[in-house]
């Protein structure tokens, strides 16, 4: 079989709307084959190219047109044809925790790449640089929970806010969480540590 086969087999087997790196088929050619299947399937109109390396089935909505993916996906395929790492930014990850009611107007990703803006159709995301630590467990529910407590910061990380993660996060989720103290600053890890006192008192 050969690459624009192999390809275009495949990407008939991938849902609308959901982003592919291109990246992930190069066991089926060379790179530059790759690259020229997947330039041929957005000529064709079977693929977008929302980014670099990045394409997606359009879903297409009678009302509106095409409807891109969610930005989480997005993102994280970018991330993936760029081999690089990237977590929701805290004012978001608190709204999803019910830390806060704030709804960020356009879409922020942490991430250990370069800092920009992505615009896909009508919808920009942002990805901003961020430390290593603050992406400590990214992709994971305490991933997440790391950049809400981040986001919250000294005076708003509380033993009630870390009660409201015990109960929102799955158990081992949060163990993990917990027990990465050592990546904290001293006001987070004080705050499980209150919230641990608080249980045994």
């Amino acid at each position: 079989m050969n690459t624009m086969t192999h390809i275009r087999e495949a990407v008939a087997r991938i849902p609308e709307g959901e982003p592919v790196a291109s990246s992930t088929f190069l066991q089926a050619g060379t790179r530059a084959a790759v690259d020229q299947a997947f330039s041929r399937l957005v000529r064709e109109g079977v693929l977008s190219r929302v980014a670099r390396g990045v394409y997606v089935r359009p879903k297409r909505n009678r009302f509106v047109g095409e409807v891109p993916p969610e930005p989480i996906r997005i993102a994280e395929a970018v991330a993936k044809a760029s081999g690089t790492i990237v977590e929701i930014h805290g004012a978001e990850a608190a709204r999803r925790f019910g830390l806060t009611t704030q709804v960020p107007a356009t879409p922020v990703f942490l991430t250990n790449g370069a800092s920009r803006r992505l615009r896909v159709g009508n919808l920009v995301l942002e990805f901003r640089r961020t430390a290593p630590r603050k992406l400590h467990f990214a992709g994971r529910p305490a991933g997440q929970a790391l950049s809400a407590l981040w986001y919250l910061g000294r005076g708003g990380v509380t033993s009630k806010v870390i009660k409201s993660l015990r109960r929102a996060l799955p158990p081992e989720e949060f163990e993990a969480l917990r027990g990465a103290t050592q990546i904290m600053p001293s006001w987070m890890a004080e705050a499980f540590l209150k919230e641990e006192g608080g249980r045994r008192g």
